[in-house]
């Protein structure tokens, strides 16, 4: 068994797993274009079918004049602790791919799925670092995609916000109550040998 960070596996596993978590208290603490960019090094070696690569990061870092914009995009629940963060960033996928020898493109079935492990090399590069990086659904998509020029080939995926964590005191009420590592379902509600239709259903 492993522990780490008040959580505890049931299989042992690299402790970093449990360490990384999705925090919203953050200390307003900047971020160098450095550090960020390690961060984004740590997604570029995500796994991808056909090794398409189909993740795009647009960021702004606070202070900086895409700032506001970025910040904007959240919604009013996510804007409330997210203006702490060190920097915002929009996960976008390409939908389609070129196939090893193919002349032409063709639809991915798997663009936000490969896009999912790159947020994932980049959250856990982020914990190794003292950072901590927290994904949302809670923003305006199609805003998103309009004022970023993000073209119709491409999905918008999630924004993420980068900080260090901090005090949960500095949360609104109604959050600081959140503010801890969560827990996951167990393995056995979640794998089965064999058929799907032996899963539990939840």
């Amino acid at each position: 068994m492993t522990m780490a960070n008040s959580r505890a596996a049931d299989h042992p596993i690299d402790p970093l797993f449990l360490q990384r978590w999705s925090p919203r208290a953050f200390t307003a603490e900047p971020i160098s274009e450095r550090e960020l960019f390690t961060l984004f090094e740590a997604a570029r070696w995500a796994p991808s079918s056909f090794n398409s690569q189909p993740w795009r990061f647009l960021y702004a870092r606070r202070d900086t004049q895409h700032w506001p914009q970025f910040l904007d995009l959240l919604n009013a629940f996510n804007q409330s602790w997210a203006r702490n963060a060190a920097a915002l960033i929009i996960l976008v996928s390409k939908t389609t791919l070129l196939p090893t020898g193919a002349d032409r493109e063709v639809p991915s079935h798997t663009h936000s799925l490969d896009a999912g492990a790159a947020w994932a090399h980049l959250a856990l590069q982020a914990t190794r670092l003292g950072w901590a990086a927290h994904g949302m659904a809670g923003f305006d998509i199609p805003r998103a995609a309009a004022e970023l020029g993000v073209p119709p080939d491409h999905r918008v995926e999630a924004a993420i916000a980068i900080g260090k964590p901090g005090d949960k005191a500095i949360l609104p009420d109604a959050l600081r109550g959140r503010e801890h590592p969560s827990g996951r379902l167990p393995l056995s509600e979640l794998v089965r040998e064999g058929r799907f239709d032996r899963l539990p259903r939840l």
